[in-house]
């Protein structure tokens, strides 16, 4: 595991955005673990955000696109950040787009933030964390919408490698088979408990916990 990830990982757990314990989700799973993207809230931990995810688009997709796109609305910081880090870390200037929840039909009208979408653009989406695949079914059409637009991928914080709704396969996976791009995280739940569990009780993930774990991935465990 490159040393980038499992400082990500150091990092999620520094800034309290990656829980174990109980928690119950949108879907109704009772799943042993959380991530919670809007716990980076202060100036540094941004400034690193930023950072890892640069790492990691440059590590997955390369130089050859134009906009980060982050879908509204916990994607809106995330794609500046990106942006911020991309030209500190790789030197090349990469513009930010977001969408509206609602369409402004004043001043700065319209349905999109930052830069302008133009035909012949090149996408990476950036969230935080998706586990039905719902907020590209909103932000696809946006995109495509502006032109000849294409999407190069998408790219999460954590991939929970958990099934989809009616699907066996994990909303990254069904996202790339259904649009046709390439989806990639900065992290994976395998990466996570390689890097946490120690085989006893010294440390995040204690025998208890990799219990849950091994018991909640046994039923919702994407193939």
């Amino acid at each position: 595991m490159q040393d980038y990830k499992k400082e990500f990982i150091e990092f999620m757990l520094e800034c309290d955005v990656l829980k174990f314990g109980e928690f119950t989700l949108k879907s109704g799973r009772r799943s042993p673990f959380f991530m919670n993207a809007g716990a980076y809230v202060t100036g540094s931990q941004l400034r690193r955000l930023g950072q890892f995810y640069a790492r990691a688009v440059h590590e997955n997709f390369g130089d050859d696109f134009d906009v980060f796109f982050g879908p509204a609305y916990k994607g809106i910081p995330l794609a500046v950040t990106t942006a911020i880090a991309y030209s500190e870390l790789f030197g090349k200037e990469i513009r930010y787009c977001s969408n509206r929840k609602e369409i402004k039909d004043h001043g700065d009208a319209g349905i999109l933030l930052g830069s302008p979408l133009r035909s012949g653009d090149r996408v990476v989406i950036i969230e935080d964390v998706t586990t039905s695949g719902a907020s590209i079914e909103e932000t696809f059409p946006i995109i495509k919408a502006q032109g000849d637009v294409e999407i190069v991928g998408e790219i999460v914080s954590l991939n929970r490698m958990e099934k989809a709704k009616d699907s066996e396969l994990s909303a990254l996976d069904v996202i790339s088979q259904k649009y046709g791009f390439k989806t990639a995280a900065i992290v994976t739940m395998n990466d996570v408990i390689a890097a946490l569990d120690k085989g006893d009780d010294s440390g995040i993930i204690t025998r208890k916990t990799r219990l849950a774990l091994d018991e909640y991935y046994a039923q919702w465990g994407a193939k």
